[in-house]
């Protein structure tokens, strides 16, 4: 019983420091959206300047006016859904490739975001995965191969339906309640190993749980992944700000230059994404 307790104690304060460093980003975040408002403003101060001066403000590839000077808009980088996240002053020089889809971030705090799609292909076993990462996948796996035993390692989770999501998180919970949890508790602790439908990785189709012959292939996959614009997603000493124990099997693709920083700078997702608003 006391095991238990302290079990429970523990991923209570876990929670709770989560929530202590979340407060100050949803802080941030609120700012960021005032001063996104301004610069809606500003546009329609800028259309009314543009009819008079002649000037283009806000053209496709950056800031230029009508002689093709450059303007204080150029390398703007925008979020996942077209929002502006940040200009020239990225805190480490990185700006999200394409139009931000590789750096989604979900977890326990960030639901996947309504409407969201995904194109699936085949990755084997069954399995499907967002047709945007089966090539780097299919390449990180067949150079895993001398590390596994000359084995390909197999995709034994990719995309998740919001069903399957809902089972296996229904299952864990279970679990710990056939041990003698109660139904928060065993809710709590559940949420450790599997996320709750709407709030998985896996269902965004960017993520996926791999099975190898010899755990060897898990420390090669830690060691080389970046190169295939994969991360090792859920190290253990950063359980107190993913929110997930570790899990050496699951891999989650950001793009070759932010898993690059990311395992140069020793950090998680969540850290990276974060900095990404300073």
């Amino acid at each position: 019983m006391r095991e238990r307790e302290a079990e429970v104690r523990k991923v209570r304060r876990r929670k709770q420091s989560r929530q202590r460093r979340w407060t100050g980003f949803v802080s941030l975040l609120l700012l960021v959206c005032v001063l996104a408002a301004d610069f809606g403003w500003g546009v329609l101060v800028g259309s009314s300047w543009q009819k008079s001066t002649g000037k283009e403000m806000y053209p496709e590839n950056g800031a230029r006016d009508a002689e093709g000077d450059c303007g204080v808009w150029e390398n703007m980088a925008y979020d996942a859904q077209g929002n502006v996240m940040q200009y020239d002053d990225w805190s480490d020089g990185a700006v999200p490739n394409d139009d931000g889809w590789n750096l989604l971030l979900v977890n326990d705090r960030n639901p996947i975001p309504e409407g969201y799609e995904v194109n699936l292909v085949d990755a084997g076993d069954g399995e499907r995965v967002d047709e945007r990462i089966y090539e780097p996948l299919m390449e990180m796996l067949e150079d895993a191969r001398e590390a596994n035993w000359d084995q390909l390692p197999r995709v034994v989770s990719g995309y998740r339906t919001t069903e399957k999501q809902q089972q296996l998180y229904d299952d864990k919970t279970a679990e710990y309640r056939k041990q003698g949890y109660s139904d928060e508790e065993a809710e709590e602790l559940a949420g450790q190993w599997v996320a709750a439908p709407g709030y998985s990785e896996h269902q965004l189709g960017l993520a996926v749980d791999l099975n190898g012959a010899t755990y060897d292939v898990y420390l090669w996959l830690q060691a080389n992944s970046y190169k295939y614009g994969f991360i090792f997603r859920y190290p253990g000493n950063k359980t107190e700000i993913t929110g997930v124990a570790e899990e050496v099997w699951h891999y989650r693709y950001v793009g070759v230059e932010a898993a690059t920083r990311i395992q140069e700078r020793g950090i998680c997702l969540e850290e990276y994404v974060e900095d990404l608003y300073k």
